[in-house]
């Protein structure tokens, strides 16, 4: 009784195909009796002496197994459901906002082989510490520009990864605070309730306004954190096809990073400031932030009962009289 009482289909609306197919099938039949079509083209007085006699061997008809198969395949995908699975209904509910610095210093090798390439390889970790988190990816230089919106696909934005370079920007600049503020609508679109900014970055050209930006993410609730890329000593910066770069003095620009800039950044955007050798420490704040949000929400014992599909039930006797449609002079 309790079973009668729970069986119901997921999707009804494929029950009103079984007349369509009933109908289908009596017409087939009709259509291929024993005389096959020469009924309709030679005379019944002809037509019995150009048969040959079949005598009292039993015939077997293939339309009747055919109906059933039809109507095993429609119920199946009408989806019939007598069982329940408890699950948590809940689902992460934290966002990191990866800003990516494409400016022209970011081409300098005092990293191997440059950069901006390991700064990529940096974003390629992070994603993969992605677990249940949406991810959104700024890119900016002069101005910011969206690479991907807030997703928990990382496969699409790792695959934009390769392409990203100093030379795909349409103006040089170095400038973070847009950035900042960019990165911070596609944690808010994303309705996140905790958020964190990802800066890999080797300076911004923009101290006064960038310090601002993230004293006022840090009061939205939002933390910016900071990645250095590059060192303090630098290189010479070039410029492509005309050498290195000189400042008016006539001297070599060297594309240095300030680290006490970087460090500021983070402090007062509360969040933490680490050098590439320092990333899996990063990381692992962050994976830790966002368990313990999704703890906090499975702690509540919030639960679903979804239905069992239990169409795959019907697939082995589909299978077999789909078999056994199969012989030879059915169909």
């Amino acid at each position: 009784m309790e079973l009668i009482q729970h069986f119901h289909f997921l999707r009804p609306a494929w029950l009103l195909a079984l007349p369509l197919f009933w109908g289908l099938g009596i017409w087939l039949a009709r259509r291929h009796n024993e005389n096959g079509d020469w009924a309709g083209i030679v005379d019944p007085e002809l037509l019995s002496g150009l048969l040959l006699d079949k005598g009292t061997q039993r015939r077997w008809t293939p339309w009747p197994w055919l109906a059933i198969a039809w109507t095993l395949a429609i119920l199946a995908l009408a989806g019939p459901s007598w069982q329940q699975e408890p699950s948590i209904a809940y689902r992460g509910n934290t966002a990191w906002a990866l800003v990516l610095d494409l400016s022209p210093s970011m081409a300098a090798t005092d990293l191997q082989p440059n950069r901006f390439t390991r700064a990529r390889y940096a974003l390629d970790d992070i994603l993969n510490a992605a677990k249940d988190v949406r991810v959104g990816l700024v890119a900016f230089s002069e101005e910011p520009y969206t690479v991907t919106p807030m997703t928990e696909d990382v496969a699409t934005i790792r695959a934009l990864l390769p392409p990203l370079d100093p030379s795909i920007m349409p103006s040089a600049g170095d400038n973070l605070a847009p950035a900042l503020i960019q990165a911070a609508k596609l944690a808010e679109q994303s309705g996140s309730t905790h958020s964190a900014i990802i800066v890999l970055t080797d300076g911004f050209a923009d101290p006064a306004a960038a310090f601002d930006a993230a004293k006022k993410l840090k009061s939205q609730g939002m933390s910016v954190n900071v990645v250095k890329i590059g060192t303090a000593a630098g290189v010479p910066l070039s410029q492509a096809g005309t050498g290195f770069t000189q400042n008016g003095q006539g001297q070599l620009k060297l594309a240095r990073v300030d680290t006490q800039q970087l460090q500021q950044l983070a402090s007062i955007g509360g969040g933490s400031y680490v050098d590439l050798a320092q990333l899996p420490i990063l990381i692992h704040n962050l994976q830790t932030q966002s368990e313990l949000t999704g703890k906090a929400k499975e702690e509540k014992n919030i639960k679903v009962e979804n239905w069992l599909d239990g169409g795959i039930w019907l697939l082995p006797l589909l299978l077999l009289i789909t078999a056994l449609l199969t012989r030879r002079g059915w169909l």
